[in-house]
């Protein structure tokens, strides 16, 4: 009888089926999900403390560091913190998946075990032809209420606290949007539909990607307004339909991370950073600007993948041919 090493590992498996690749067992789930986030807030709880801890050594007494790091009014350093926490949610990913299910860093990201460097690069072009578009739709909808695109306002003057906002935005929002990727499209999608895999494939695969995108809502704060609520759900549906269509995490990733820069920058021009990270008075007028954008992108995303070839099982083109080698590039 062959060794567990031996056995090949099984082809044309979607991004949710992955961790049909390593050992076997619905326990493995059960225990990573739970294991993930008692590392995640751990993890917080050690940025925080070393994030003040510079604070005070920059010259803050330790009331003042922690009443900047409170999110009560945004601060660049609660925004860095912010950031922080989710960039070490990458590496906590990797360690669960490694870990429980045997698999290295590229299997978490995409079916061919590798990022996709050019595919992302497209992402990214498509995504801005995405904000381009809902920008459009926006100034001639009426008042889309709190974390609206708005800029119709007086250019907010250029001050230090302006210029750190923007150093932590362009560093350290690249990270927190992919951190948020891998622990929400990436391990949650990986490991709901593995244990809902017997209920049949398209069972699963819907699993897959409606409970992280609910997940994924409730994580930005239980009293949110239901137009916001609603906004961040389908935000997470159109990216975990991504992640099955497309094989990988690129194209949310690219999206997540232009999402965020758009939405940082108008309030950093325009409004205000603590609005922008707890948005509150969101109106049903935002509902169509949400729909035009998700669903402008999903066409331009998965359309651009079938014509690039972009594969979207494991060893397979999107034709279905089988591949002799893994591909770690588009």
């Amino acid at each position: 009888m062959p060794s567990a090493e031996s056995v090949p590992a099984p082809t044309g498996l979607r991004y949710d089926e992955l961790h049909r690749r390593g050992p076997a067992g619905p326990w493995r789930p059960l225990v990573g999900i739970p294991l993930l986030v008692v590392i995640f807030f751990a993890s917080q709880l050690v940025l925080s403390i070393v994030v003040t801890l510079v604070l005070v050594a920059g010259g803050d007494s330790t009331e003042q560091a922690i009443d900047k790091l409170t999110g009560d009014l945004a601060t660049p350093s609660f925004l860095a913190l912010v950031n922080l926490g989710w960039a070490a949610a990458i590496p906590a990913v990797w360690a669960v998946a490694r870990l429980l299910h045997g698999q290295t860093p590229g299997w978490v990201t995409s079916v061919t075990g590798a990022l996709r460097w050019r595919w992302f690069l497209v992402c990214l072009g498509l995504a801005l032809v995405a904000l381009g578009i809902t920008v459009a739709v926006s100034t001639v909808l009426p008042d889309q209420g709190a974390g609206s695109i708005e800029t119709d306002g007086t250019l907010n003057p250029w001050t230090s606290t302006v210029r750190d906002f923007l150093l932590v935005i362009v560093l350290l929002t690249p990270l927190q949007a992919a951190g948020e990727e891998y622990v929400f499209r990436g391990y949650l999608a990986q490991a709901f539909g593995g244990l809902t895999a017997r209920l049949g494939s398209r069972v699963a695969a819907g699993v897959a990607v409606v409970v992280p995108a609910l997940l994924f809502a409730l994580a930005h704060g239980l009293g949110q307004d239901l137009p916001i609520f609603f906004d961040r759900f389908a935000f997470g549906l159109v990216a975990g339909l991504l992640v099955v269509l497309t094989g990988g995490l690129e194209a949310g990733i690219a999206m997540h991370v232009l999402n965020n820069f758009l939405a940082f920058g108008l309030a950093l021009a325009f409004s205000d950073m603590t609005e922008a990270l707890n948005p509150t008075g969101g109106t049903w007028w935002a509902v169509p600007v949400t729909l035009v954008q998700s669903v402008s992108y999903l066409v331009l995303a998965v359309g651009a993948a079938r014509r690039l070839g972009v594969a979207h099982r494991t060893g397979t083109t999107p034709g279905g041919a089988i591949l002799e080698a893994r591909r770690g590039l588009v």
